[in-house]
């Protein structure tokens, strides 16, 4: 197949996005990048990225309105394309897992596959044609490619694991000890939004990506609200362009070194101006999160993973604990 972009005469991207876009003076330039890059399909070297991937993140959404941040794993294979309209993934829910629940067939669904070693990553919105107890097929929606900022690259090797096995599963409704130490050090975290209308056409759906910074990056403000810094993307705000229409998102924070994995989900706020905005080195806007509920699941995720080894995208941001308390 000869490589093509956009097929469709209406944008791809929703109300939200454009909003946002044009509000910072980018619309024309994303709509042009969009119709190129974005594909209905998956090109060849996107079916090929996925077959060769261990882990993927997922996002999806609940009865009740809620995004959910999700991690599968399986060896390399597990995800596979038939068809360049279709992505098979076999593999079941970890344990503990809120996508064990989530997940059914007629959903939306937002997948990120991502190679933290390489800094390569591609997403793929789409429906969720079928679940088995092995797995589930998607229907692409949307195809595209990532940028490599921000990522912190590790390497990894994948552990004999049943996702079966039951593991230790904590009911977070607030940052307790052990969800602060692990937000406290992390450099990486996964976001899920949505956005769910007829109204959006083909850009509706769910969206999961990647944030990534320096340790304690992440602050935490109390015992249910977390401020992010923003650093500069692709401005597409895919992410961010969901929240301008529908104020929740869940995250997933991985402990890299003993394999806890946090999931939480709640509401969402982007912080546009001000001067907490430009205490923080490199940060172009803030993302407030609300914590709503989530779990925390001990021992469940299957990698062992290397120390990390930085982006160099962020070599001119800090993190919240080096700036001087004079400057918040």
């Amino acid at each position: 197949m000869v490589a093509s972009g956009w097929s469709h005469s209406e944008s791809p991207f929703h109300a939200g996005e454009l909003a946002i876009q044009t509000r910072l003076g980018v619309q024309e330039q994303i709509d042009k990048q969009g119709r190129r890059g974005i594909r209905n399909y998956l090109p060849e070297q996107h079916r090929q990225f996925f077959a060769q991937l261990p882990y993927l993140i997922v996002g999806t959404v609940d009865t009740a309105g809620n995004p959910w941040a999700s991690i599968l794993v399986g060896q390399p294979g597990f995800i596979s394309s038939p068809s360049d309209r279709t992505l098979q993934v076999a593999a079941a829910p970890l344990f503990g897992d809120p996508l064990t629940t989530t997940l059914a067939s007629g959903i939306d669904i937002g997948l990120l596959g991502i190679e933290l070693h390489t800094r390569r990553r591609n997403r793929m919105n789409g429906t969720v044609t079928a679940v088995r107890s092995e797995g589930f097929d998607v229907q692409v929606g949307q195809s595209f490619g990532n940028c490599p900022q921000y990522i912190q690259a590790r390497m990894f090797e994948l552990e004999d694991h049943d996702v079966m096995m039951p593991k230790p599963v904590y009911s977070v409704e607030t940052l307790g000890e052990a969800e602060r130490s692990m937000i406290a050090i992390a450099d990486t975290f996964f976001i899920a939004t949505a956005y769910q209308s007829d109204s959006a056409g083909s850009a509706s759906g769910v969206d999961v990506s990647h944030r990534g910074g320096k340790p304690g990056f992440v602050r935490i403000d109390d015992d249910k609200t977390l401020t992010i810094p923003d650093f500069s993307g692709n401005h597409q705000f895919n992410t961010f362009g969901n929240l301008e229409l529908n104020p929740r998102a869940g995250l997933l924070f991985l402990d890299f070194e003993r394999g806890n994995l946090l999931y939480l989900t709640g509401s969402a706020q982007v912080i546009w101006e001000g001067a907490e905005i430009r205490a923080y080195p490199g940060a172009e806007r803030l993302l407030r999160f609300q914590l709503e509920k989530g779990y925390r699941v001990e021992g469940s995720l299957p990698l062992l993973w290397s120390e990390p080894k930085f982006s160099p995208f962020l070599a001119q941001t800090s993190s919240w604990q080096s700036l001087s308390p004079r400057s918040l």
